[in-house]
């Protein structure tokens, strides 16, 4: 983590969550072994029930965290019929955790195209392969599925299938959470009563 050693407290005076989260992003990429920008993301089917899978983050700014999928898996299915989800970030070698609740938007056409576009070519091609979150008799009838759109776009020139793209979670709230001595944690969450408004609460919690 370098030279200065963090310390219980040294974030609760921030007053830009997108700032300090940028920060604390950036210190996980120097010290977690794998996918730092692992969350888990929470939605809520037809029936009610929760549902919870960790996915990669893609990027964010002030508009929000952006996240793609296939629109006809689980996932996609649920957030398209609510439009709203949360998320939470765990990196266990800082003892850190961040929290974010918010309604969903989808991303634009090239802004899906421009991330799609810059995946490898074979995971461009799962993309059209995987019938994401059905029944699968065998591995194999996957990696014949794969075969067969390599050969379909031999020309190099995948496209992105018109049911994938990407979310953005616009936050409402965003709860920063750091591990404290004998579990006496500190808590900060930022709140804004709308998407484009401004962060109208920052408030200190029991942890």
């Amino acid at each position: 983590m370098g030279e200065k050693e963090l310390t219980v407290g040294d974030f609760t005076q921030e007053t830009d969550p997108w700032s300090l989260f940028g920060t604390w992003l950036s210190e996980a990429e120097a010290v977690e072994i794998n996918d730092p920008n692992a969350m888990a993301l929470a939605t809520v089917d037809d029936a009610g029930m929760p549902d919870v899978r960790i996915l990669l983050l893609k990027g964010f700014d002030p508009r929000g965290f952006v996240f793609y999928t296939n629109f006809e898996s689980h996932k996609g299915q649920e957030i398209l019929a609510s439009m709203k989800a949360a998320m939470c970030f765990h990196w266990k070698t800082l003892r850190r955790q961040v929290r974010v609740r918010g309604p969903v938007e989808i991303v634009s056409d090239a802004e899906a195209d421009e991330y799609f576009q810059s995946r490898h070519p074979q995971s461009r091609l799962g993309a059209w392969a995987s019938k994401q979150s059905r029944p699968l008799e065998s591995r194999q009838e996957l990696i014949d599925s794969v075969a067969g759109f390599a050969e379909k776009f031999a020309d190099g020139n995948i496209p992105r299938p018109a049911n994938w793209s990407g979310f953005r979670l616009q936050p409402l709230s965003i709860e920063f959470w750091q591990d404290g001595e004998f579990r006496l944690h500190d808590r900060i969450e930022f709140r804004r009563p709308a998407p484009d408004g401004e962060w109208a609460e920052r408030v200190r919690m029991y942890p």
